[in-house]
């Protein structure tokens, strides 16, 4: 499973021989055969952001769509936004890049993140719920791209790391 949808190799196996696509596209019901992409509540938020005139019949007794409407709500998704180039922005690049897909980790994973930077959350949080409040902390960190890449630059050259210079790696005089 790929964000929500599956893979190649999954679709080449012919998919949902017996079910039609559950999606209504622009108040008509597909008639393609279903494959193994599914139609879920995150793929959902992001028709509905935007603005598909996609929908899915409450007749279906299933949530797979066809692979014209994976490939239609990914190439969407996938799309980026860039009013100036990057060079001549002094903004963080968190207007210029898509962010990571923060519902693939586990839940200790994102607890880990929420207690190391001490992110304000209600107790017994959902896993969705938990990566949504985390998406919005991650997305207020600023990011100067170019000092990151300097430094990732010097860190290969030299050989070390970050995590080594705070654990004392690295820092032999012999």
């Amino acid at each position: 499973m790929n964000n929500g949808f599956s893979t190649g190799e999954e679709d080449s196996r012919g998919g949902h021989t017996d079910q039609t696509c559950c999606l209504i596209d622009d108040m008509e019901r597909c008639r393609n055969q279903a494959g193994y992409a599914s139609y879920s509540k995150r793929i959902q938020k992001t028709v509905a952001q935007k603005r598909l005139k996609l929908s899915s019949d409450p007749s279906a007794q299933h949530i797979y769509i066809c692979d014209y409407h994976k490939e239609r709500i990914q190439s969407v998704r996938t799309k980026r936004r860039r009013k100036d180039s990057e060079d001549d922005s002094n903004e963080t690049d968190t207007d210029l890049h898509e962010f990571p897909d923060l519902y693939q980790l586990g839940v200790s994973t994102l607890r880990r993140y929420k207690r190391h930077f001490k992110v304000q959350t209600r107790q017994g949080m959902k896993r969705a719920q938990l990566a949504d409040t985390i998406m919005k902390h991650f997305k207020t960190i600023p990011i100067k791209e170019k000092d990151i890449i300097t430094f990732f630059v010097y860190m290969v050259k030299s050989g070390t790391n970050k995590l080594d210079q705070k654990n004392g790696i690295g820092n032999d005089t012999t």
